[in-house]
């Protein structure tokens, strides 16, 4: 497995994976990723897309939302192409399909649609009073008396620093107390370029780093061993305000059903400052794992 990168060395690797190669109009191919998974991260598929789709719009024109299916699990070990279809440019909005393909498989599709900004109506709900970021420890300070469950989270992407207020999905089976609301602060761990494109493209990233794990969060439930396994089915996102996702935001989620072996997840981000900078909402498969034999 290749050494997981940290800090702004990882997040320079997630640039270079965002920084997608232009093989002729409308497509482009995104590297793999060097993380030691199987599987592509749904987030990295999901954001590759979206940066295929805003390379074909005016840059004055910024996301607003987003809609993905994630079709097939991805081959980590191979590049991905992505296939944007322009659907329509209006006088204030551009609307761009992106499929991404491997093996001339569909594995992901989105919509996401571009505005040029508007004056008009402005509120937003009030931001949780929570802990500040710096109090928050992170999940390998929490973890650093459990060394398996210390590996398990290990293992994933780490170019952006998550710190979770209450309980985590890499707690132990039976350790982690039943929520209602999951609450982390997360950032790039490093500096990213100015451009907003980046800036909402690492957020798309990040936001499927954690959501699912708030259906978890109502149970008490885990990852891993003696607790579940976990696939994204659909994502979906709103930006509402600009933002800089090199600082800190507060990413506040819960679930509001579950059955048939599905959980539906909703998130709202909150920037330092309280704003309500956009949203999330997600639905995942979640399959038992039950614990090995001769495991306590």
């Amino acid at each position: 497995m290749s050494e997981v990168l940290v800090g702004q060395d990882a997040v320079d690797s997630l640039l270079a994976v965002l920084d997608l190669e232009q093989i002729d109009t409308g497509l482009y191919r995104g590297p793999r990723a060097e993380v030691g998974l199987q599987r592509v991260f749904g987030g990295q598929v999901a954001g590759q897309a979206l940066v295929a789709a805003g390379r074909t719009v005016a840059p004055e024109r910024r996301v607003h939302s987003l809609h993905g299916y994630f079709v097939r699990p991805g081959d980590s070990s191979k590049p991905i192409l992505y296939q944007v279809e322009n659907i329509r440019d209006g006088r204030s909005f551009s609307v761009r399909r992106t499929v991404a393909l491997q093996g001339g498989r569909t594995i992901f599709f989105m919509s996401a649609s571009f505005h040029t900004g508007e004056r008009g109506l402005e509120h937003g709900d009030p931001a949780p009073e929570v802990a500040a970021p710096e109090d928050v420890p992170t999940i390998a300070e929490r973890l650093r008396a459990d060394p398996d469950r210390l590996s398990m989270w290990a293992r994933i992407p780490r170019p952006i620093d998550v710190r979770y207020l209450g309980g985590s999905g890499y707690f132990r089976s039976g350790e982690r107390p039943a929520e209602a609301r999951q609450r982390v602060w997360m950032k790039a761990d490093g500096k990213l370029p100015d451009d907003p494109l980046i800036h909402v493209c690492v957020l798309t990233y990040a936001s499927d780093l954690t959501l699912l794990d708030s259906v978890l969060s109502r149970h008490g439930a885990v990852w891993g061993s003696g607790g579940y396994l976990g696939t994204s089915l659909d994502h979906a996102l709103w930006f509402h305000r600009p933002f800089r996702a090199d600082e800190w935001i507060l990413y506040d989620a819960e679930s509001p059903a579950a059955s048939g072996g599905r959980g539906l997840a909703q998130g709202r981000f909150f920037d330092r400052d309280g704003r309500h900078i956009a949203s999330a909402t997600q639905e995942g498969l979640l399959r038992e794992t039950p614990e090995p034999p001769g495991v306590p």
